[in-house]
Protein backbone atom coordinates (compact mmCIF):
# COMPACT_ATOMS: atom_id res chain seq x y z
CA UNK A 1 0.00 0.00 0.00
CA UNK A 2 1.49 3.60 -0.86
CA UNK A 3 1.61 5.67 2.15
CA UNK A 4 -0.37 9.37 2.04
CA UNK A 5 3.07 10.87 2.16
CA UNK A 6 4.53 9.38 -1.20
CA UNK A 7 0.96 10.03 -3.02
CA UNK A 8 1.75 13.56 -1.60
CA UNK A 9 5.17 13.77 -3.54
CA UNK A 10 4.57 12.07 -6.80
CA UNK A 11 1.45 13.35 -7.47
CA UNK A 12 2.83 16.99 -7.57
CA UNK A 13 5.40 16.10 -9.86
CA UNK A 14 3.89 13.85 -12.29
CA UNK A 15 0.83 17.38 -12.19
CA UNK A 16 3.96 19.41 -12.84
CA UNK A 17 5.25 17.41 -15.87
CA UNK A 18 1.90 17.02 -17.79
CA UNK A 19 1.49 21.14 -16.77
CA UNK A 20 5.33 21.19 -18.56
CA UNK A 21 4.49 18.92 -21.76
CA UNK A 22 1.24 21.36 -22.02
CA UNK A 23 3.39 24.65 -21.62
CA UNK A 24 5.67 23.98 -23.62
CA UNK A 25 4.32 24.45 -27.15
CA UNK A 26 3.06 27.89 -26.15
CA UNK A 27 6.59 28.66 -24.78
CA UNK A 28 8.45 27.40 -27.79
CA UNK A 29 5.96 29.21 -30.42
CA UNK A 30 6.90 32.71 -28.25
CA UNK A 31 10.43 31.87 -28.77
CA UNK A 32 10.32 31.44 -32.01
CA UNK A 33 8.41 33.96 -32.76
CA UNK A 34 10.52 36.48 -31.10
CA UNK A 35 13.53 35.14 -32.49
CA UNK A 36 14.46 34.40 -28.71
CA UNK A 37 18.21 33.98 -29.76
CA UNK A 38 21.77 35.54 -29.94
CA UNK A 39 22.20 37.43 -33.04
CA UNK A 40 25.77 37.08 -33.03
CA UNK A 41 27.99 33.99 -32.55
CA UNK A 42 30.65 34.02 -30.81
CA UNK A 43 32.71 32.88 -27.46
CA UNK A 44 35.27 33.73 -25.32
CA UNK A 45 37.73 31.49 -23.36
CA UNK A 46 38.41 31.45 -20.09
CA UNK A 47 41.48 33.68 -20.72
CA UNK A 48 39.48 36.38 -21.96
CA UNK A 49 41.07 35.59 -25.95
CA UNK A 50 38.53 33.76 -28.79
CA UNK A 51 37.51 30.54 -28.06
CA UNK A 52 39.53 28.99 -31.00
CA UNK A 53 38.65 25.25 -30.75
CA UNK A 54 35.13 26.21 -29.14
CA UNK A 55 34.19 27.65 -32.57
CA UNK A 56 35.21 24.86 -34.45
CA UNK A 57 33.03 22.25 -32.75
CA UNK A 58 29.99 24.76 -32.94
CA UNK A 59 30.60 24.37 -36.40
CA UNK A 60 31.43 20.84 -37.23
CA UNK A 61 29.16 19.13 -34.30
CA UNK A 62 26.61 21.63 -33.53
CA UNK A 63 26.21 22.69 -37.20
CA UNK A 64 26.36 26.50 -35.72
CA UNK A 65 22.99 26.94 -34.39
CA UNK A 66 23.62 29.30 -31.75
CA UNK A 67 21.56 31.97 -33.95
CA UNK A 68 18.64 29.56 -34.88
CA UNK A 69 17.91 27.83 -31.01
CA UNK A 70 15.63 29.82 -28.86
CA UNK A 71 17.41 30.61 -25.55
CA UNK A 72 15.15 30.80 -22.39
CA UNK A 73 13.59 27.59 -22.36
CA UNK A 74 14.41 27.66 -18.41
CA UNK A 75 10.99 29.31 -17.75
CA UNK A 76 9.40 26.14 -18.60
CA UNK A 77 11.01 24.71 -15.38
CA UNK A 78 10.44 27.53 -12.50
CA UNK A 79 7.29 29.06 -13.84
CA UNK A 80 5.85 25.30 -14.42
CA UNK A 81 7.02 24.37 -10.72
CA UNK A 82 5.88 27.94 -9.12
CA UNK A 83 2.52 27.69 -10.72
CA UNK A 84 1.49 24.46 -9.50
CA UNK A 85 2.94 25.16 -6.04
CA UNK A 86 0.92 27.79 -5.87
CA UNK A 87 -2.41 26.57 -7.45
CA UNK A 88 -2.47 23.65 -5.10
CA UNK A 89 -2.02 25.68 -2.25
CA UNK A 90 -4.77 28.42 -3.64
CA UNK A 91 -7.13 25.09 -4.27
CA UNK A 92 -6.66 24.10 -0.68
CA UNK A 93 -7.61 26.72 0.92
CA UNK A 94 -10.36 27.76 -1.44
CA UNK A 95 -12.28 24.41 -1.57
CA UNK A 96 -11.09 22.35 1.51
CA UNK A 97 -10.91 19.23 -0.26
CA UNK A 98 -9.26 17.00 2.13
CA UNK A 99 -7.03 15.54 -1.27
CA UNK A 100 -5.93 19.15 -2.21
CA UNK A 101 -5.64 20.31 1.66
CA UNK A 102 -2.85 16.84 1.96
CA UNK A 103 -0.96 17.96 -1.44
CA UNK A 104 -0.36 21.54 -0.52
CA UNK A 105 3.39 21.26 0.83
CA UNK A 106 3.81 24.92 0.68
CA UNK A 107 4.95 25.23 4.12
CA UNK A 108 7.04 28.38 5.93
CA UNK A 109 9.56 25.73 7.89
CA UNK A 110 10.33 23.82 4.60
CA UNK A 111 9.48 24.87 1.48
CA UNK A 112 9.10 28.83 1.21
CA UNK A 113 12.68 29.39 1.29
CA UNK A 114 13.47 27.21 -1.85
CA UNK A 115 10.10 28.58 -3.99
CA UNK A 116 11.64 32.18 -3.81
CA UNK A 117 14.75 31.47 -3.77
CA UNK A 118 13.74 29.51 -7.31
CA UNK A 119 11.78 32.65 -8.39
CA UNK A 120 14.07 35.30 -7.72
CA UNK A 121 17.09 33.07 -9.62
CA UNK A 122 15.03 32.76 -12.63
CA UNK A 123 13.80 36.13 -12.37
CA UNK A 124 17.64 37.37 -12.53
CA UNK A 125 18.52 34.64 -14.78
CA UNK A 126 15.27 35.98 -17.25
CA UNK A 127 16.73 39.43 -17.39
CA UNK A 128 20.57 38.20 -18.13
CA UNK A 129 19.12 36.22 -21.09
CA UNK A 130 16.62 39.08 -22.18
CA UNK A 131 19.50 41.68 -22.79
CA UNK A 132 21.96 38.68 -24.12
CA UNK A 133 19.45 37.90 -26.93
CA UNK A 134 19.85 41.97 -28.09
CA UNK A 135 20.33 43.14 -31.60
CA UNK A 136 23.04 44.57 -30.97
CA UNK A 137 25.14 41.48 -30.17
CA UNK A 138 26.28 42.56 -26.46
CA UNK A 139 26.31 40.05 -23.94
CA UNK A 140 23.82 39.89 -20.97
CA UNK A 141 24.91 40.75 -17.48
CA UNK A 142 28.25 40.73 -16.51
CA UNK A 143 29.55 37.73 -14.50
CA UNK A 144 30.24 40.29 -11.86
CA UNK A 145 27.07 41.50 -11.69
CA UNK A 146 26.04 37.98 -11.62
CA UNK A 147 27.95 36.99 -8.89
CA UNK A 148 27.09 39.89 -6.76
CA UNK A 149 23.53 39.08 -6.96
CA UNK A 150 24.59 35.67 -6.00
CA UNK A 151 26.81 36.84 -3.14
CA UNK A 152 23.87 39.03 -1.73
CA UNK A 153 20.62 36.63 -1.68
CA UNK A 154 22.71 33.50 -0.66
CA UNK A 155 24.14 35.93 2.30
CA UNK A 156 20.44 36.88 3.20
CA UNK A 157 19.56 33.24 3.12
CA UNK A 158 22.59 31.56 4.87
CA UNK A 159 21.97 34.59 7.63
CA UNK A 160 18.53 33.28 8.07
CA UNK A 161 19.51 29.68 8.70
CA UNK A 162 21.67 30.90 11.36
CA UNK A 163 19.91 33.46 13.00
CA UNK A 164 16.32 32.04 12.48
CA UNK A 165 16.58 28.28 12.05
CA UNK A 166 19.40 28.01 14.11
CA UNK A 167 21.62 26.00 12.26
CA UNK A 168 25.57 26.45 13.01
CA UNK A 169 26.52 23.26 12.00
CA UNK A 170 27.01 20.78 9.32
CA UNK A 171 26.62 16.74 9.57
CA UNK A 172 30.05 15.10 9.13
CA UNK A 173 28.83 11.44 8.04
CA UNK A 174 30.51 8.56 10.33
CA UNK A 175 31.68 11.74 12.55
CA UNK A 176 28.79 13.47 13.74
CA UNK A 177 28.72 17.36 13.30
CA UNK A 178 31.37 20.06 12.39
CA UNK A 179 30.14 22.94 14.52
CA UNK A 180 30.98 26.48 12.61
CA UNK A 181 28.79 29.15 14.52
CA UNK A 182 28.26 32.02 12.29
CA UNK A 183 30.40 30.76 10.04
CA UNK A 184 27.62 28.75 7.95
CA UNK A 185 27.02 32.05 6.44
CA UNK A 186 30.11 32.22 4.42
CA UNK A 187 29.94 28.91 3.95
CA UNK A 188 26.57 29.21 2.15
CA UNK A 189 27.99 31.70 -0.01
CA UNK A 190 30.66 29.55 -1.16
CA UNK A 191 29.23 26.78 -1.69
CA UNK A 192 26.46 28.85 -4.04
CA UNK A 193 29.10 30.20 -5.86
CA UNK A 194 30.91 27.33 -6.86
CA UNK A 195 27.62 25.25 -7.27
CA UNK A 196 26.28 28.08 -9.35
CA UNK A 197 29.41 28.20 -11.48
CA UNK A 198 28.84 24.46 -12.81
CA UNK A 199 25.35 26.06 -14.53
CA UNK A 200 27.98 25.83 -17.53
CA UNK A 201 26.61 21.51 -17.69
CA UNK A 202 24.10 23.83 -19.94
CA UNK A 203 25.80 23.14 -23.34
CA UNK A 204 24.53 20.02 -25.11
CA UNK A 205 21.61 18.74 -25.88
CA UNK A 206 19.50 17.10 -23.36
CA UNK A 207 22.54 17.14 -20.86
CA UNK A 208 21.99 19.86 -18.38
CA UNK A 209 18.28 17.90 -17.86
CA UNK A 210 19.20 14.66 -17.13
CA UNK A 211 21.54 15.49 -14.71
CA UNK A 212 19.72 18.65 -12.96
CA UNK A 213 16.77 15.92 -12.94
CA UNK A 214 18.54 12.97 -11.18
CA UNK A 215 20.07 15.76 -8.65
CA UNK A 216 16.41 17.00 -7.43
CA UNK A 217 14.97 13.46 -7.30
CA UNK A 218 18.11 12.53 -5.12
CA UNK A 219 17.01 15.24 -2.28
CA UNK A 220 13.66 14.28 -2.81
CA UNK A 221 14.45 10.57 -1.63
CA UNK A 222 17.25 12.36 1.08
CA UNK A 223 14.55 14.34 2.21
CA UNK A 224 11.88 11.85 2.15
CA UNK A 225 13.67 9.39 4.26
CA UNK A 226 14.52 12.05 7.08
CA UNK A 227 10.89 12.90 7.52
CA UNK A 228 10.44 16.31 5.46
CA UNK A 229 7.79 15.57 3.13
CA UNK A 230 6.81 18.93 2.22
CA UNK A 231 10.80 19.41 1.34
CA UNK A 232 10.92 15.68 -0.87
CA UNK A 233 7.80 17.00 -2.69
CA UNK A 234 9.08 20.12 -3.71
CA UNK A 235 12.05 18.71 -5.00
CA UNK A 236 9.92 16.20 -6.75
CA UNK A 237 7.70 18.79 -8.12
CA UNK A 238 11.08 20.47 -9.44
CA UNK A 239 12.63 17.35 -10.89
CA UNK A 240 8.43 16.94 -12.62
CA UNK A 241 9.57 20.15 -14.29
CA UNK A 242 12.80 19.51 -15.17
CA UNK A 243 11.65 16.52 -17.06
CA UNK A 244 9.21 18.06 -18.79
CA UNK A 245 11.93 20.60 -20.19
CA UNK A 246 14.11 17.43 -20.80
CA UNK A 247 11.37 16.00 -23.00
CA UNK A 248 11.62 19.04 -25.84
CA UNK A 249 15.73 19.50 -25.11
CA UNK A 250 16.60 15.71 -26.12
CA UNK A 251 18.40 16.32 -29.73
CA UNK A 252 17.35 18.47 -31.63
CA UNK A 253 16.84 20.71 -28.88
CA UNK A 254 13.84 22.81 -29.03
CA UNK A 255 15.25 25.24 -26.47
CA UNK A 256 17.87 25.31 -24.10
CA UNK A 257 17.89 26.18 -20.68
CA UNK A 258 20.11 29.25 -20.42
CA UNK A 259 20.92 31.70 -17.17
CA UNK A 260 16.70 31.71 -16.28
CA UNK A 261 17.29 27.95 -15.92
CA UNK A 262 20.57 27.43 -14.04
CA UNK A 263 20.91 30.21 -11.87
CA UNK A 264 17.32 29.24 -10.19
CA UNK A 265 18.24 25.83 -9.98
CA UNK A 266 21.88 25.91 -9.25
CA UNK A 267 20.42 28.30 -6.39
CA UNK A 268 17.64 26.73 -4.61
CA UNK A 269 19.62 23.12 -5.21
CA UNK A 270 22.16 24.62 -2.25
CA UNK A 271 19.06 25.66 -0.09
CA UNK A 272 17.76 22.07 -0.46
CA UNK A 273 21.19 20.86 0.70
CA UNK A 274 21.41 22.93 3.82
CA UNK A 275 18.05 22.01 4.39
CA UNK A 276 18.43 18.21 4.36
CA UNK A 277 22.00 18.83 6.74
CA UNK A 278 21.52 19.16 10.43
CA UNK A 279 17.91 20.65 10.07
CA UNK A 280 16.91 17.20 8.73
CA UNK A 281 19.30 15.18 11.13
CA UNK A 282 21.19 14.28 7.90
CA UNK A 283 23.93 15.72 5.81
CA UNK A 284 22.86 17.04 2.38
CA UNK A 285 26.04 19.11 2.38
CA UNK A 286 28.64 16.27 2.35
CA UNK A 287 26.57 14.71 0.08
CA UNK A 288 26.19 17.57 -2.27
CA UNK A 289 29.83 17.36 -3.74
CA UNK A 290 29.01 13.93 -5.12
CA UNK A 291 24.95 13.70 -5.88
CA UNK A 292 26.17 16.73 -8.20
CA UNK A 293 29.47 15.91 -9.00
CA UNK A 294 28.48 16.36 -12.84
CA UNK A 295 28.38 20.27 -11.50
CA UNK A 296 31.44 20.10 -9.40
CA UNK A 297 33.73 18.25 -12.18
CA UNK A 298 32.39 20.89 -14.81
CA UNK A 299 33.60 23.91 -12.18
CA UNK A 300 37.07 21.72 -11.83
CA UNK A 301 37.70 21.52 -15.14
CA UNK A 302 37.94 25.14 -16.06
CA UNK A 303 39.90 25.88 -13.19
CA UNK A 304 42.60 23.64 -13.93
CA UNK A 305 42.24 24.83 -17.36
CA UNK A 306 42.99 28.42 -16.26
CA UNK A 307 45.83 26.96 -13.84
CA UNK A 308 47.40 24.78 -16.44
CA UNK A 309 47.89 27.41 -19.15
CA UNK A 310 49.00 29.98 -16.06
CA UNK A 311 51.25 28.00 -14.86
CA UNK A 312 52.27 25.58 -17.60
CA UNK A 313 51.86 27.25 -20.55
CA UNK A 314 49.85 24.86 -22.31
CA UNK A 315 45.97 23.44 -21.87
CA UNK A 316 45.32 20.80 -19.98
CA UNK A 317 42.04 19.69 -22.17
CA UNK A 318 41.07 20.42 -25.92
CA UNK A 319 37.89 22.43 -24.16
CA UNK A 320 36.86 23.35 -20.48
CA UNK A 321 34.80 22.86 -19.45
CA UNK A 322 34.95 19.08 -19.41
CA UNK A 323 32.20 17.66 -21.56
CA UNK A 324 33.03 19.79 -24.31
CA UNK A 325 36.57 18.01 -24.47
CA UNK A 326 35.03 15.01 -24.77
CA UNK A 327 33.34 16.59 -27.82
CA UNK A 328 36.12 17.60 -29.15
CA UNK A 329 38.36 14.32 -28.71
CA UNK A 330 35.81 12.49 -31.15
CA UNK A 331 32.59 11.55 -28.65
CA UNK A 332 29.37 12.51 -30.66
CA UNK A 333 26.98 14.81 -28.13
CA UNK A 334 24.47 12.14 -27.94
CA UNK A 335 27.27 9.95 -26.22
CA UNK A 336 28.62 12.50 -23.66
CA UNK A 337 25.05 13.14 -22.38
CA UNK A 338 24.33 9.61 -21.86
CA UNK A 339 27.34 8.85 -20.37
CA UNK A 340 26.27 11.78 -18.16
CA UNK A 341 23.44 10.82 -17.27
CA UNK A 342 24.77 7.40 -16.13
CA UNK A 343 27.49 9.22 -13.90
CA UNK A 344 24.66 11.42 -12.63
CA UNK A 345 22.62 8.40 -11.39
CA UNK A 346 25.40 6.44 -9.86
CA UNK A 347 26.89 9.57 -8.08
CA UNK A 348 23.21 10.03 -7.41
CA UNK A 349 23.09 6.58 -5.59
CA UNK A 350 26.12 7.08 -3.72
CA UNK A 351 25.15 10.57 -2.68
CA UNK A 352 21.99 9.19 -0.88
CA UNK A 353 23.46 6.41 0.60
CA UNK A 354 26.03 8.89 2.26
CA UNK A 355 23.80 11.27 3.11
CA UNK A 356 20.90 8.75 5.00
CA UNK A 357 23.88 7.26 7.13
CA UNK A 358 23.39 7.22 10.55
Amino acid sequence: MISIDLIKILIPAAITFAFGILFAPILTHYLYKYKVWKKSVGKTALDGKPAVEFEKLRMTVHGGNETSTPRMGGILIWVTASFVILLIWILARITGIPLLVKLDFLSRSQTWIPLVTLIAGGLMGFVNDLLDIRPSGEHGLSLRTRLLFITIVSGLIGYWFFAKLGMTAIGIPGDGVLVLGALIVPLFIIVTLGIYAGGIIDGIDGLSGGVFSTIFMAYAGIAYFQNQINLAAFSATLAGAILAFLWFNIPPARFWMTETGTMGLTMTLVVIAFMTDTLGNGYGVAALPIIAFPLVITVLSNVLQVASKKFRGKKLFRIAPLHHHFEAIGWPPYKVTMRYWIISIFCAIVGMTVALIK
